[in-house]
C-alpha cells in the first residue's frame, strides 16, 4: 500500500453560511470561522474543507460562482480568508477549497459576455440554436439534475445554453482550450496562496458527447449517458492534474452514480492518475431506492455490501474517501441511528466508518449530534434540491401530498445546514443577530458547550476515536479490511490487518435491540486489547442497542 499524507488525513468540512456568524449579522462568516480554529484543531482533525467561499448570487448557496477570484461579501474579504488559511497552518491544519467547474453563475462576467456575443467569450458556454420553425424547441431532449429542461433560451443571444443544474447555473464548454486555461489560473491562483488542494464539485460531467444526442427517454436525469463520463474527460482532469503536480496538491473529485470499476478509471495510482480520491454516494442510498426522496429505512446489509465493495476493489490501487454526513445530505443519525438514542447511535456510527481504509471526513455538528430540523410545512424548506425531488414525485402521481412532503422533508439538504449549535444560548451561540435559517430548536440540548462539559458526549467520543485512527494507522488508515457476518442485519463486525501485522477490529450492534454477541466473541482474539467503545464494560454475551467496540492487537515482534 502506497502511503500519502492525504491518505492519513481527517479533514472537517465548513458550509460557511451556517458555521459561526463573527459580525452578528446572522451569516455565518470567515471571522466565526477564525474564532473557532482552536475548537476545530481539538478535534484531532488535520484538514479544514471549505464549502465555496466565492462571490455567488447565492442561488444554489455558493455553487454559482460569479467571481473565482473574490471571496463572497457575506462571509468577509480576502484579508479575512488569508487569516483563516495562515491560522490553520499555523496550527498544523491544511486548507481544502471547492472547485466549482462545470458551471458559472449567469452572473460571471464570462456569462453576460457571452451572452453577448463577445469574441472572446462566446464559445466559453454551451450554446446552441433551437429547434422547429421558430427556433424556440431546445436542441436535444437533456434534462437537468435539478428536474426540468437542460436548456434555457437567452433572448440577448437568442440561443439556449446548457444547465445540468439550476437555470442560473450555465455550463461552462470544456472543449475550448481557453476555458481549460482559465480553471488552471484559478487553481494557480489559490495554490499560490497556501491552499493545500480542492474538492472538485460533480466533476466527471465537464465533458459532454460531440454533437450532443438526445439522451435515452427516461423521466430524470436524461441525457446523462452523454457527459457521464463524456468523451474527453480523461484527457482534461489531466491537464488539471499537472497543475496540482506543480504544487503537491490533493485532488478530491465528486461524481456522482459513481461505481468502484469506473472510479479506477480516474483514481488508479500511477503516470495516468486524475484524481488522488473520489466522493461516491452508493453508501448514502442504505436508507432508500437510488434518492434519499424515496425512503425504505436504514438496512445495514446493504450499507455493507456498499462498504465491502469499495474497501476491496480499491485496496492497494486506489484510494477512497470515508464520509456519513456533508452538505448534500441529512444528518445521518436521523437516517441510519436513532434520535432516541442520539449519542448512543451515533458513537456506533462514528466507530464504522472511522476504521476504514480512505481519508476520514466529518461534517460540521455532525461531532455534536446534530437532528434532522423539524420542518412543518413547505414554507420552511427554501432548499431547490427539495423542490426538484417534489415535482419529481407529483409527476409519478404515486404519492399523497402528505406523503410528498415527508419524504422531502426527510432528504432536504436543508437538514444539513440549519446553524450549527454552538451552546444553548440565545440564537444557538451561532449569531447575536437574527439567523439567516431556522436554529433547530433542540439547541437547548444539544450543543457543542453541552457536549465538551460531558466525558461521556459524542463530541469526546469523536476526538477520541479520531486520535485512535492515528495511532493504529497501520491497520486503520493502510490494513486490508475483513469482513464478518456479512449476512446479519444487526451486526457489522470487520477486521483491518495492517502490513506490519497489527490488527484493528471494529463490532458494532446498528440496531436499537439486544443482538447475541456468541459469534462475535468467537471472533475476537485473546489477548486483544479493547482501545473504544459506545459503553463503559467490554464485550458481554449479548451487546446493547448501538452497543460497538474497537479492538486492536499488536504486531508480532
Amino acid at each position: 500500500m502506497k502511503k500519502a499524507w492525504y491518505k492519513e488525513l481527517s479533514v472537517y468540512q465548513i458550509w460557511p453560511r451556517s458555521f459561526c456568524d463573527g459580525n452578528g449579522d446572522g451569516i455565518g462568516d470567515l471571522k466565526g470561522v477564525l474564532g473557532k480554529l482552536d475548537y476545530i484543531k481539538s478535534l484531532g482533525v488535520d484538514a479544514i474543507w471549505f464549502s465555496p467561499l466565492y462571490a455567488s448570487p447565492q442561488k444554489d448557496f455558493g455553487y454559482d460562482i460569479s467571481d473565482y477570484r473574490a471571496i463572497n461579501p457575506d462571509y468577509g474579504t480576502m484579508e479575512d480568508f488569508k487569516a483563516v488559511l495562515d491560522g490553520a497552518h499555523e496550527r498544523g491544519m491544511k486548507v481544502i477549497m471547492d472547485l466549482v467547474i462545470n458551471h458559472t453563475s449567469d452572473q460571471h462576467e464570462w456569462f453576460k459576455k457571452s451572452a453577448a456575443g463577445d469574441p472572446k467569450y462566446k464559445d466559453y458556454y454551451i450554446w446552441r440554436p433551437g429547434k422547429g420553425k421558430d427556433g424556440k424547441r431546445p436542441p436535444n431532449n437533456w434534462m437537468a439534475t435539478f428536474p426540468g429542461p437542460g436548456w434555457q433560451f437567452n433572448e440577448e443571444r437568442g440561443e439556449y445554453y446548457l444547465h445540468l443544474f439550476a437555470v442560473e447555473q450555465p455550463d461552462l464548454n470544456h472543449d475550448n482550450p481557453a476555458v481549460r486555461e482559465e480553471v488552471k489560473d484559478i487553481m494557480r491562483f489559490w495554490l499560490g496562496m497556501g491552499v493545500d488542494g480542492f474538492r472538485e464539485d460533480v466533476i466527471t460531467y465537464i465533458s459532454k458527447r460531440e454533437g450532443l444526442p438526445n439522451g435515452f427517454p427516461i423521466p430524470i436525469m436524461r441525457g446523462q449517458e452523454h457527459y457521464s463520463p463524456g468523451p474527453n474527460i480523461h484527457k482534461y482532469l489531466l491537464e488539471y492534474r499537472k497543475v496540482a503536480e506543480e504544487f503537491g496538491a490533493v485532488q478530491i473529485g465528486e461524481a456522482p452514480m459513481m461505481t468502484p470499476k469506473n472510479a479506477l478509471k480516474y483514481i488508479t495510482e500511477g503516470k495516468d492518475q486524475q484524481l488522488d480520491m473520489m466522493f461516491q454516494f452508493q453508501h448514502m442510498s442504505a436508507d432508500c431506492i437510488v434518492v434519499s426522496y424515496l425512503p425504505t429505512g436504514f438496512k445495514l446489509r446493504k450499507l455493507k455490501r456498499v462498504f465491502r465493495r469499495w474497501q476491496n476493489k480499491l485496496y492497494g490501487i486506489a484510494w477512497n474517501t470515508n464520509y456519513m454526513e456533508n452538505h448534500d445530505q441529512p444528518r445521518v443519525i436521523s437516517r441510519f441511528g436513532s434520535e432516541e438514542m442520539r449519542t448512543e447511535s451515533g458513537k456506533a456510527i462514528a466507530t464504522i466508518y472511522t476504521f476504514l481504509s480512505g481519508t476520514h471526513f466529518v461534517y460540521q455538528g455532525q461531532e455534536i449530534g446534530m437532528l434532522n430540523y423539524p420542518f412543518k410545512s413547505w414554507d420552511d424548506i427554501i432548499d431547490v434540491a427539495s423542490y426538484c425531488g417534489k415535482s419529481m414525485m407529483e409527476k409519478t402521481h404515486l404519492f399523497s401530498k402528505k406523503t410528498i412532503f415527508r419524504n422531502c422533508a426527510y432528504a432536504s439538504r436543508d437538514n444539513a445546514r440549519t446553524p450549527v449549535q454552538w451552546s444553548a444560548e440565545e440564537g444557538a451561540g451561532f449569531t447575536t443577530g437574527t439567523p439567516w435559517f431556522h436554529i433547530n430548536p433542540n439547541y437547548t440540548e444539544i450543543n457543542a458547550a453541552a457536549e465538551e462539559k460531558d466525558p461521556n458526549s459524542l463530541l469526546n467520543y469523536y476526538r477520541k476515536i479520531i486520535a485512535l485512527r492515528k495511532e493504529y494507522k497501520e491497520a486503520a488508515v493502510y490494513g486490508r479490511y475483513k469482513e464478518y457476518l456479512k449476512g446479519s442485519g444487526k451486526l457489522y463486525v470487520y477486521e483491518k490487518i495492517g502490513e506490519d501485522g497489527s490488527r484493528l477490529f471494529v463490532v458494532a450492534n446498528m440496531s436499537g435491540k439486544k443482538a447475541s454477541a456468541a459469534k462475535v466473541r468467537r471472533i475476537i482474539p485473546e489477548g486483544a486489547r479493547r482501545v473504544a467503545g459506545t459503553y463503559d464494560g467490554s464485550l458481554a454475551d449479548f451487546m446493547r442497542p448501538y452497543e460497538a467496540h474497537v479492538f486492536v492487537v499488536a504486531p508480532e515482534k
